[in-house]
């Protein structure tokens, strides 16, 4: 097939323009044509509460989109409808995560689509997002009008899916592994690195920080944890809200010598590090679909500590490949830390990770994409999309 996906991309940084480079190189491997089209402004200023929308590093991505689409000028929308038409694709993919894209992608998609005659498929990380407005329901019902197919990749975005759309085509694949951050190094080379003692118990949380990912949590949950064993907590990521009140929690718990804050975008050749010095990764989010953080720790072959909110729940296998919690429990949290530890459950939920990662292939997602761009397997009823 001729394919476009339309997303964010490289030279745009993040989770999701990772996500996009791995696709694209997974789908060319079948000998699909592929090209990606993206964002030269993807928030305003005002809505961005990072340092950068850019990556600072080269060589990240085996290939450099076009930097077309600007959110806040629907000029750019016909411009880049026009574009992706001009390439007579057969299949159009948007990763989808939050309605503020609706109206632009809604243009994009319906200019192309009556272009080129091609198909309309989402691949939606979100159908509604973590913080919703009365809107966002409008905004995804108007957008999702012109798809004819839908990849989700959870059970809730599933349930959100099916409440939006009337009998959707869609299909439920899990988050594929994220492959792009090289293998795994030596602990003790990488505890090194970041002046941890080789035998000291680590837990990490990582990624970009907002309310909804518990980490307010996980430092009360700290004070608990330290009443019974000693370990070191790592906060790796980019502050997507103030900064001060979680270093004021650290300092009015007294977690100082213990808590290591690393405010910053992490590039992808140093992702690697902070895994391989870690024992697990800690996810206390009090509300989530997904999380891309589970599939770079499986790739990394670590045991994940998550609450039961959203999808996270089935990947994070408990007791098998982590463990699963309530959300906003500190309580509970703090007895699942330390029970990782005192009972030595590192070898055992490794291996548990290690056998899930099997499960979350580029190959299943291909496939996938295939079986509906094709047609195959696709058995349209009377008000499908």
């Amino acid at each position: 097939m001729r394919i476009t996906i339309v997303s964010t991309a490289y030279p745009l940084r993040g989770g999701i323009a990772h996500y996009v480079s791995l696709l694209h190189d997974h789908l060319s491997r079948r000998n699909h044509s592929v090209s990606v089209v993206t964002f030269k402004r993807q928030y305003p200023k005002l809505l961005f509460p990072g340092k950068s929308q850019e990556e600072k590093a080269d060589g990240i991505s085996s290939f450099r989109a076009p930097q077309i689409i600007d959110t806040v000028n629907p000029f750019t929308w016909f411009k880049t409808g026009k574009f992706v038409a001009g390439q007579k694709p057969d299949l159009i993919i948007f990763k989808y995560w939050m309605p503020f894209f609706a109206p632009a992608f809604g243009i994009i998609a319906r200019i192309a689509k009556r272009k080129s005659g091609c198909k309309v498929l989402f691949i939606c990380d979100n159908v509604l997002p973590h913080e919703r407005t009365p809107i966002d329901k409008l905004l995804t019902s108007w957008l999702f009008k012109i798809a004819d197919y839908y990849i989700v990749q959870s059970k809730s975005v599933e349930k959100d899916l099916l409440s939006v759309v009337d009998r959707p085509e869609y299909r439920l694949v899990p988050h594929p592994v994220y492959e792009i951050f090289g293998s795994s190094k030596k602990k003790e080379d990488a505890r090194a690195r970041l002046g941890i003692r080789s035998n000291e118990n680590v837990a990490l949380f990582f990624g970009y920080v907002r309310k909804y990912k518990g980490l307010h949590v996980l430092l009360d949950a700290m004070k608990e944890v330290l009443k019974a064993v000693d370990v070191h907590l790592l906060v790796v990521g980019e502050f997507y809200e103030d900064e001060k009140s979680y270093l004021a929690q650290v300092a009015a718990l007294d977690l100082g010598e213990n808590v290591r804050i690393i405010s910053d975008y992490v590039p992808n050749d140093e992702v690697s590090i902070y895994f391989s010095a870690a024992d697990v990764v800690v996810l206390p989010y009090i509300d989530a679909t997904q999380s891309g953080i589970v599939q770079i720790a499986y790739n990394f072959h670590k045991p994940v500590i998550a609450t039961d909110v959203g999808g996270l729940a089935e990947v994070v296998l408990d007791g098998k490949s982590g463990l699963i919690v309530n959300p906003g429990s500190k309580r509970e949290l703090a007895d699942a830390i330390v029970r990782f530890f005192t009972e030595n459950l590192s070898s055992q939920l490794s291996a548990g990770a290690t056998e899930q990662k099997k499960l979350y292939s580029w190959d299943n997602m291909v496939n996938k994409i295939e079986e509906l761009g094709e047609g195959r397997n696709v058995h349209h009823e009377p008000g499908t999309n």
